[in-house]
């Protein structure tokens, strides 16, 4: 098909202020009846992760008609299964990748400062100085954050927010984090850096604003016959086939980027993290860091997390073979989690101490050697034989940046007329921040998850009280919070709602005590 330029009503439409940003099942139905009734296309995003909702919102924003369709659901891969930390870029500039260090300090200060300040807060880091830690590693470390200090200033995120790294007393060090062991304890090594509230979170936050902006957000569709210029689409819940032209079409399926274009060789790696009980380290309000032995660049965090839990990773390993829709932690990596965090701990862990866990791969391109651990996570856009445009490679906290480079590389190679990109000042749908967050008249828990939506919430409590009991004893998850997942953030079964709009599926029995609230839920919809 002949690329066109835009027109002058997606134009409008890309520029005009945020419509409706509510996602659901009557809006899914309507939109796949009007894509078949009228296919004009500008970009067409396969993938719905964070890197693909990204490149809908650059794209919409942009005032491009954009359709963006996910076989499974929103976050359904890499994207759930991430440290949820948005990193500064410190472990790159030890392997010597400047540029990305310093492109992943700047991602982290527009998240973290502009765009996503309900779901990003700063989160200190502590590397317990104890015998077993050499002082030639530790002055390595010490630089290490000094750095992270340039890149912080460099990237302008003010120190208010992020500040700097300092050397901290043994009592502070215990206090941050209380099961490090007290023998000969000098003290501790203190940086900050960005965790998310939820890494799916984020990705919903993003799907929701780019249909506010006129995208297209379809879920349970799958692409099929990919070329550059057109797909068949396919419902998974109906079986019912459309074929779409596109003036451009981007691949942003992640680790299954080589099922959409062959030409593509990718060589995952594999993350895994452990799920705790917040008990199991007593308080922990840090990212209790320990460095790997042997290693001068690894290191391994156990880091508080949603639901009072705590989230001990990762591992960086390969993951040849075919790539699972879930895939597992292996006992090797587990037992090197345990054994890593242990050298700190006053009392070790055991594996009867894990309530749960997951691993995630991560799309890195085929190289001819190296470990996983020594590839480069920057990101590459590359074009098929068919005009396929694909982004593969980079990282959670750079996915802006990402989508900002495939939507510019589509728009060059389909001749469309857009705007510059608007992305890096976008708020997302709830963010808050400043005065602005203080006002908002809601618990500090739904404020980091739902941000200024948090009174919506409530509202839906005050409507109907039932609502307000959590969805399960010991969970601080409420009905409420199951019915706003199914009414405004496209959910479409109990999967979506337990183990990706929250998190309570990382450990099977929290899982299994709310199904039925998660059923109720969607019973209530229907009704």
């Amino acid at each position: 098909m002949t690329a066109k330029p835009t027109t002058d009503k997606a134009r409008t439409r890309g520029n005009s202020a945020p419509g409706n940003s509510a996602l659901n099942a009557d809006r899914r139905t309507r939109e796949l009846r009007r894509l078949g009734d009228d296919a004009d296309i500008d970009l067409l995003v396969i993938g719905g992760g964070v890197t693909g909702v990204g490149a809908a919102l650059d794209a919409a924003a942009r005032g491009l008609r954009t359709v963006l369709v996910e076989r499974h659901d929103l976050a359904f891969g890499t994207s759930r299964w991430s440290s949820k930390l948005v990193h500064g870029g410190l472990r790159y500039l030890a392997g010597g990748h400047v540029g990305i260090a310093h492109e992943s300090a700047v991602e982290r200060a527009i998240l973290i400062g502009s765009t996503a300040t309900h779901l990003v807060r700063p989160l200190p880091q502590i590397v317990p100085l104890l015998p077993g830690l050499g002082r030639a590693s530790q002055a390595l470390i010490r630089t290490g954050f000094l750095a992270g200090d340039v890149l912080r200033r460099g990237a302008g995120t003010p120190a208010a927010i992020l500040p700097r790294s300092r050397r901290v007393a043994a009592a502070e060090t215990l206090r941050l984090a209380p099961t490090v062991r007290r023998a000969g304890l000098r003290g501790g090594l203190q940086a900050w850096d960005g965790q998310l509230v939820d890494d799916a979170r984020l990705v919903v936050a993003l799907a929701r604003t780019a249909a506010s902006r006129g995208a297209t957000i379809l879920t349970r569709v799958e692409a099929v016959d990919v070329k550059g210029d057109s797909a068949t689409l396919r419902d998974t819940l109906t079986g019912e086939t459309l074929l779409v032209r596109a003036r451009a079409v981007v691949n942003a399926t992640g680790v299954w980027a080589d099922q959409v274009d062959p030409s593509i060789e990718l060589r995952p790696s594999r993350g895994t993290h452990l799920v705790f009980d917040a008990a199991a380290f007593g308080g922990l309000c840090a990212s209790l860091t320990v460095p790997v032995p042997g290693s001068t660049s690894r290191f391994v965090f156990a880091f508080p997390a949603a639901h009072g839990r705590v989230y001990l990773g990762l591992t960086d390993e390969d993951a040849p073979g075919p790539v699972p829709d879930e895939p597992r932690p292996t006992e090797s990596e587990i037992d090197f989690l345990l054994d890593t965090v242990n050298t700190v701990l006053r009392e070790p862990l055991s594996r009867t101490d894990i309530r749960g866990s997951y691993a995630g791969l991560r799309p890195l391109l085929k190289t001819d050697d190296g470990s996983t651990s020594d590839i480069s996570r920057e990101h590459a856009v590359l074009t098929s034989p068919t005009g396929v445009i694909t982004i593969v490679g980079g990282k959670l906290t750079t996915y802006r940046r990402m989508a900002e480079d495939v939507v510019d590389a589509a728009i060059d190679a389909a001749g469309l007329i857009a705007e510059p990109c608007r992305t890096a000042r976008l708020p997302l749908i709830g963010a808050v921040s400043g005065a602005a967050r203080d006002r908002v008249d809601a618990p500090p828990t739904l404020i980091e998850r739902y941000g200024s939506e948090a009174t919506t919430i409530l509202a839906a409590i005050a409507d109907n009280p039932a609502l307000g009991e959590p969805v399960t004893p010991g969970i601080d998850v409420s009905a409420a919070e199951f019915a706003f997942g199914i009414s405004h953030e496209g959910a479409l079964d109990v999967a979506d709602l337990l183990d990706r709009r929250t998190r309570i599926g990382l450990i099977a029995s929290d899982r299994d005590a709310a199904l039925a609230a998660a059923e109720a839920a969607f019973a209530a919809h229907s009704g």
